[in-house]
């Protein structure tokens, strides 16, 4: 599913030369779950964007479900986005002025699709997250629990191959936190491929799998070799 190989990143701060990813190697399959761990300044943010494909490596190679992305243009890798990934983000991002079924509607309503059938999905995804009778809350009514609840039925409204999650338990409390994780872990026992890019080694513990992420290089555990 995700296939990077010797994959550097290196940006320029002032007069400095910052690398921020260095000769990173990483693979995914189908359907597991994995965590990437770092503190700040890590390479975190750099290796999200990649996997994410917001960003495109100085050198290396990046394959996405057998997909080059060194070599595809920006409408391409908009395309790729929106068909095969889902994002999660640590602040929900969710719009203020819609209500949960509509925030869940709009990446549906973007790829096309009739009113009545995005409708149709945003409730189905809701109720798969637990949010049955939530619907018509707006965020401010909702707990944080809640709002990412819907940031995933969001992410998962498009059936997307890959859920890349940034930090979706750092602006929760410990309780919440562990019933994101649960939810995750509940979409991956279905099969769902999942990315969870976090700062705490107990929430990455939680994966199938754990990487650590230091000073731009990647680590991994004793069944891989970097």
């Amino acid at each position: 599913m995700i296939h990077m190989k010797e994959v550097s990143k290196t940006y320029l701060m002032g007069d400095t030369e910052v690398k921020a990813l260095d000769r990173v190697s990483f693979d995914v399959s189908k359907g597991e779950f994995v965590s990437i761990v770092g503190p700040s300044g890590s390479g975190k943010s750099t290796l999200m964007n990649m996997l994410g494909c917001l960003d495109t490596p100085d050198s290396g190679e990046y394959c996405l479900d057998g997909i080059d992305i060194n070599h595809s243009t920006d409408r391409e890798l908009a395309h790729i986005r929106n068909r095969k990934i889902g994002f999660v983000f640590q602040n929900f991002n969710l719009l203020s002025r819609l209500n949960a079924l509509e925030n869940v509607e709009v990446p549906l309503l973007y790829k096309g699709l009739s009113a009545r059938k995005s409708k149709e999905l945003a409730y189905k995804y809701l109720e798969k997250v637990g949010l049955r009778g939530r619907e018509k809350h707006t965020p401010k009514e909702l707990s944080g629990g809640q709002q990412q609840r819907v940031a995933i039925a969001r992410s998962l409204v498009c059936e997307p191959q890959i859920i890349l999650a940034d930090e979706p338990t750092g602006a929760l409390d410990q309780k919440t936190g562990h019933e994101i994780i649960g939810l995750l872990r509940e979409l991956n026992a279905k099969g769902q491929t999942i990315v969870l890019i976090t700062h705490d080694p107990n929430v990455a513990a939680k994966a199938g799998r754990s990487v650590r992420i230091v000073d731009g290089q990647l680590y991994c555990g004793p069944e891989e070799s970097q």
